[in-house]
């Protein structure tokens, strides 16, 4: 028998999980939360230490690159998968079991002797970690209501964002400090303790298990070649030249048939994997595509900054951690304003002004020379910080907030998978912009040198000159100036690149303006009893 205080924490809620105690919602929701930020720390913890980890497994760079494309690849299936599994096996034991699995494939992952077993294990951690990223919605928007609900985008919201930011700059650090192998390690106590104790607490539903014995294998395996394939060509085209490339463009195909697949399955299956009946509700529908578009431009900057100050500026993982910590900051400022603004006013004119801010914030962007650093940048990022929150809030409430409690896992998967996808896209094509820009930019510099000669051979003479104090050969000393010369024209025209890839950014957002009057607030759910008839 249990003792009295075990046999409170471990009681059944899944006949009315909105009785339950306040405080019981809270920790069990933050414990989720918890969860779901790891899963989420994990998709960028490696790209600073891409390098160090190729060394430790003696692998080339296109190899190492894997370790996050394979992540990106598993998550992207699990997400949408969730909302089936739990009403197979119930939320509280596809949280443990997804986060023990995750917690298991993190130690493999550090245990890792080949780049063959590392990319294996990084598939198995980002689709056994797929699956807390949705839940934990679908839960905090079953448990709470009223102004407590509100909290739950803005907090939501704040780990999405702050989560992938911060796994660069913790990666390096950690590399820098102990070892590559602890980007791994550091997840498995944290992962026990909140399987634990969501094993004991997290009682809100029952199971169906008879749904595994109908499941419809055919359109779960039309989704993942459709999602893995998607994913694949987003990763690997911009560095492969896109369908130019024989396997890229065997992928595209591939995720193509498995897309239509999925669709006809989706509409004609007797028991489908993924169900789109949350798609008919428009509101649920324009936030989506206001998710994707959210997506784009939140994974998008995330990668771009970062990437701008180590190729322009040449800062370590820790100085950009320093400077990009501001985004995060200004978050956490804007979530108390977002939870209450969403109670007080249009869900639609908050994010009008939502994406306005962000749009302006990254037309502040497009401003970057090669000299910026922390101070230019701060304005923009902590104004693009404080924008993400009216952005994401609203998107998530118009989303969720009227999704009927049955549905909640369904929906909330597919809301999430459009915001993976959106970054995704944004990733690829943003760097695809990059190098275009940059290409274009540095022609034009050259071209523009070639109009002047008489300055460029001015500053080459002077640079000349100071290269002699350190050889004595003229010869050499002139070639030392030119690729000075020529680092500084290349860096100049890599900030034009990325002020260009802002610019575009910026006016993209202000294009998804045009969906916010479609949005039309829909009706409050109906309550739990009320849905189970």
């Amino acid at each position: 028998m249990l003792p009295p205080a075990l046999s409170r924490l471990s009681q059944d809620w899944s006949a009315d999980p909105t009785a339950m105690p306040t405080a019981r919602k809270f920790l069990i929701f933050g414990l989720m939360a918890f969860g779901q930020f790891l899963a989420l720390f994990d998709i960028q913890i490696v790209s600073a230490s891409q390098r160090e980890v190729a060394a430790g497994l003696a692998a080339g760079a296109d190899e190492v690159s894997w370790v996050q494309t394979a992540y990106l690849m598993a998550e992207l299936v699990m997400i949408p998968l969730s909302g089936f599994l739990a009403r197979a096996l119930s939320t509280r034991w596809l949280f443990v079991a997804s986060c023990l699995m995750f917690t298991l494939s993190s130690l493999l992952c550090g245990l890792s002797w080949s780049i063959g077993s590392m990319v294996g294990f990084r598939a198995l951690q980002g689709f056994t970690g797929g699956a807390m990223v949705p839940l934990v919605f679908a839960v905090g928007f079953t448990l709470f209501s009223g102004k407590q609900r509100a909290l739950i985008p803005a907090i939501l919201g704040t780990v999405s964002v702050l989560a992938p930011a911060l796994g660069p700059s913790a990666g390096g650090y950690i590399t820098d400090v102990l070892n590559w192998r602890w980007l791994f390690f550091v997840n498995v106590m944290p992962g026990l303790f909140i399987a634990a104790a969501c094993g004991l607490l997290l009682r809100i539903d029952g199971a169906d298990p008879s749904l595994l014995k109908r499941i419809d294998w055919a359109h779960l395996a039309a989704m993942a070649v459709f999602l893995a394939g998607l994913e694949y060509v987003l990763e690997e085209g911009p560095r492969h030249d896109w369908l130019g490339d024989e396997t890229i463009a065997l992928a595209a195909w591939a995720s193509a048939v498995g897309f239509a697949l999925f669709l006809e399955r989706s509409f004609f299956s007797a028991s489908p994997v993924v169900s789109l009946r949350s798609f008919r509700r428009p509101t649920f529908a324009f936030a989506s595509v206001f998710n994707l578009v959210i997506g784009f431009g939140m994974y998008a900057s995330i990668s771009l900054i970062p990437l701008y100050l180590a190729l322009v500026r040449g800062y370590s993982a820790l100085q950009i951690g320093q400077t990009i910590f501001v985004v995060g900051v200004a978050q956490l400022a804007s979530t108390v304003v977002a939870a209450a603004l969403s109670q007080r006013v249009d869900m639609r004119a908050m994010i009008t002004v939502g994406l306005l801010l962000f749009a302006a914030s990254l037309w502040l962007t497009s401003e970057m020379t090669g000299q910026w650093g922390f101070w230019e940048l701060l304005a923009p990022q902590m104004l693009r910080g404080f924008a993400l929150m009216l952005c994401i809030v609203p998107s998530v409430t118009m989303a969720l907030g009227a999704v009927p409690p049955q549905e909640l896992g369904a929906a909330s998967g597919l809301f999430n998978l459009m915001r993976n996808l959106g970054g995704a896209i944004g990733i690829a094509v943003v760097n695809s912009w990059l190098q275009d820009d940059s290409r274009i930019a540095a022609a034009r510099l050259s071209e523009a040198m070639g109009h002047y000669g008489a300055p460029v051979q001015e500053a080459t003479a002077t640079l000349a000159a100071h290269m002699a104090a350190i050889t004595p050969d003229a010869a050499q000393a002139q070639w030392m100036a030119q690729g000075a010369l020529a680092r500084v024209i290349s860096r100049e025209a890599l900030a034009l690149g990325f002020d260009d890839v802002f610019r575009i950014m910026a006016f993209m957002f202000v294009a998804a303006l045009v969906l916010v009057p479609f949005c039309r607030p829909a009706a409050a759910p109906p309550p739990p009893d009320a849905a189970a008839h």
